[in-house]
């Protein structure tokens, strides 16, 4: 793939669009609006029982309330887990021990460069949540199998989350988890 032609169209608080000339193969050059944002990190809560912790909370873009795993922007140059600790603490006032890589996602590759890196946290401890000015949020403490339960029958909508709680479940099943 060659691209041609790239200029930043829109310049915003959170997100730039960048529009450019992508040559695909043989069928010539085909313009291109792309949505570029910094990247994030989601964190699924595991508590010491098996249970796990959401977040209840709206999300204007959508008009609705959501439930789902803690996450937020990378600040430049922050590590992804350092970002995830960070979500988790200020979301929920959880800290945790550990951090467990469960992959990455990319939010909507056709439109979206984001990519969200996921993680599971253990050894929690809780402490006071600190949200941010524009965040109203429940948390939610409920048992792996009705978070999965939840997830495949549509309440749980959120892709992060969908990803994240089917990964912690696939690393439990394959017995990986005890080697971590």
């Amino acid at each position: 793939m060659k691209s041609y032609n790239h200029s930043t169209v829109f310049s915003g608080l959170v997100i730039d669009i960048e529009q450019m000339e992508v040559e695909i193969g043989h069928t010539g050059r085909h313009t291109y609006q792309i949505i570029r944002h910094p990247g994030g990190a989601g964190v699924l809560p595991v508590h010491p029982d098996g249970s796990i912790s959401l977040i209840r909370q709206l999300r204007p873009a959508i008009d609705r309330v959501v439930l789902e795993i803690p996450a937020g922007r990378l600040s430049p140059g922050e590590p992804p887990a350092e970002c995830a600790g960070r979500e988790l603490r200020e979301e929920t006032g959880m800290s945790a021990a550990k951090l467990i890589p469960l992959g990455t996602v990319f939010s909507s590759p056709g439109v979206f460069d984001e990519i969200i890196h996921l993680y599971a946290a253990t050894g929690i401890s809780q402490g006071q949540a600190q949200p941010e000015a524009d965040e109203e949020i429940e948390v939610l403490r409920l048992p792996l199998a009705e978070a999965l339960q939840m997830a495949a029958d549509g309440r749980i909508s959120d892709g992060k989350t969908l990803a994240a709680l089917l990964r912690w479940e696939l690393l439990n099943r394959s017995g990986e988890l005890r080697h971590a």
